[in-house]
């Protein structure tokens, strides 16, 4: 839910240097143990999924702080001086959010300190500038926070720049050293695009392991919680040019859902070169990410092009044991945004390694339409074949790769854009009638830059049920060497019809295979 998480960068000055107890007056939970590790976030993840659910909202945070307003809010800051590990010889620092407005669950945080002992970070209205708000008095000492967010030299060795935030729900976003904020990635997705709604997992409580001196990564521990499903995270952030985030979870369903999204990545796409907006724009494109790239253990590489459809739309990828998927930001030139405050060909890609064997299942991709760009409206997880039972442990590992830019990714040429017009067909046919589409795809890449125009290059065009190839036409592009593949397709009925299309010279595969949905 992107609107919840636009409110981040609103934020950027804060911190804290947390007081700490070894526990709260009139607190119920179980006493953490003497000495940390992740299967003690396990053993309590096992176990609340064997007791019913107990939602903390309108609970945890009261509902005046609920009702404020946006600039309300936003004015309420964390106090840089009282950030966490400030002062310490320690790389990183961990400032805290203020729970309102959206924010209705809160979050209990933990420091890990060097000798394994956890003890509890305390909420204190003092820890925050509350700006001109005037309700500081009213704030319950005992409310807990709305999530955090990680300060490292990212940019400039003599300041601390986020490198990756939690806040709401089970979202989390991160950058690496080029990048501003973009699309978010989730603990877990539910019933994502099922009539009856989507549930949203929330973290309830995270533990931060104190980073050594000079440290260059900084493990944190979360429990996540819902109606449906509790598990375990364990997080190990690497910040860099790319920024890795090594995840391992572990999730037990309390009852059966339709739809089990794993290692779920959350973007924004409205309009681009292949679905111009409807609307005037001075825009060319709006969009944090522009296509969904696949790598599959046969050793294809996929990318689909992303777009805004009229209607919810579902594409399903059926794979055995994937390599990789992620949603990209492909397009880097500003010169196709021209958006000077939200710099979105800045936004970060996130590809998704899988560790160990996932098994048969199918990464969906899911688009919402949507005519706001601060709407998250496009939806990628991993989808298990197999549903697991209630109580059944699901272990998963994978890394998050948050990068620019990556020539092994795909080694082979790639699609750089993606257009589409009525072709000839309105000559052709002579009638307003003609539903015909013609698809210009523009490849790049190393060894087609090499290749001379004559060059026995081929273009392979496959249409799905309901849809015929008209004729195509493969050439090199003068002005900037890449191929331009054309293509003329006619839908036979109604229905959507799935395009693919790659490039080859003889039994050599030379690019990645485009993919895409005609919509009539």
């Amino acid at each position: 839910m992107r609107l919840l998480l636009c409110a981040l960068c609103l934020l950027a000055t804060a911190g804290c240097a947390l007081a700490q107890r070894a526990g709260a007056d009139g607190d119920t939970r179980p006493a953490l143990p003497a000495r940390f590790d992740f299967e003690q976030v396990v053993a309590r993840a096992r176990s609340l999924a064997a007791q019913p659910f107990r939602d903390p909202h309108g609970v945890d945070v009261p509902q005046w702080l609920l009702d404020l307003s946006y600039d309300e809010w936003r004015d309420i800051r964390f106090r840089s001086e009282r950030s966490l590990w400030r002062g310490t010889d320690s790389p990183f620092e961990v400032q805290l959010f203020h729970a309102g407005l959206y924010y209705d669950r809160t979050l209990q945080i933990h420091e890990i300190d060097a000798a394994g002992v956890p003890r509890d970070l305390r909420f204190d209205p003092a820890l925050f500038d509350y700006g001109k708000n005037r309700f500081a008095k009213r704030v319950p000492r005992d409310m807990g926070f709305a999530g955090f967010r990680v300060h490292y030299p990212l940019k400039n060795p003599r300041y601390k720049d986020e490198v990756i935030v939690f806040v709401g729900a089970s979202y989390f976003r991160a950058v690496g050293r080029p990048h501003v904020y973009g699309l978010s990635a989730r603990g877990l997705a539910l019933d994502t695009a099922q009539p009856s709604g989507e549930e949203f997992p929330y973290f309830r409580e995270v533990w931060l392991q104190r980073p050594a001196a000079g440290a260059a990564e900084l493990t944190l521990f979360a429990l996540l919680d819902s109606p449906r499903a509790s598990g375990a995270y364990r997080f190990v952030v690497r910040p860099g040019e790319s920024t890795v985030v090594d995840v391992e979870l572990r999730v037990f369903l309390r009852a059966e859902v339709r739809v089990l999204g794993l290692a779920p990545l959350t973007s924004m796409y409205t309009f681009g070169e292949n679905d111009p907006s409807p609307r005037e724009d001075y825009r060319p494109e709006v969009h944090d990410s522009d296509g969904l790239m696949l790598h599959d253990a046969t050793g294809e590489w996929l990318w689909r092009p992303l777009d805004n459809p009229r209607v919810l739309r579902v594409n399903s990828f059926r794979m055995q044991n994937p390599r990789g998927f992620g949603l990209v930001q492909r397009d880097r030139d500003f010169e196709h945004y021209q958006d000077l405050e939200t710099r979105m060909e800045l936004r970060p890609s996130v590809w998704i390694e899988p560790r160990g064997d996932w098994g048969a299942g199918a990464v969906e991709l899911v688009r919402i339409a949507t005519v706001e760009e601060i709407t998250d409206n496009i939806v990628a997880y991993w989808k298990p074949e197999r549903m697991p039972r209630p109580q059944e442990l699901i272990a998963l590992a994978y890394r998050m790769h948050w990068y620019s830019e990556d020539p092994a990714r795909p080694p082979s040429g790639r699609a750089v854009a993606t257009r589409r017009d009525r072709g000839n067909f309105y000559t052709v046919h002579a009638s307003d009638d003609a539903r015909g589409y013609r698809y210009l795809i523009d490849f790049e890449g190393a060894r087609l830059a090499e290749l001379a125009p004559e060059a026995a290059l081929e273009a392979v065009v496959w249409a799905g049920p309901g849809g015929r190839v008209v004729e195509q036409q493969l050439l090199k592009n003068p002005v900037n060497a890449r191929w331009r593949l054309s293509f003329l397709v006619e839908p036979e009925g109604a229905q959507p019809v799935e395009l693919r299309a790659f490039l080859r010279r003889g039994a050599e595969t030379l690019s990645e295979t485009w993919s895409y949905t005609l919509e009539p």
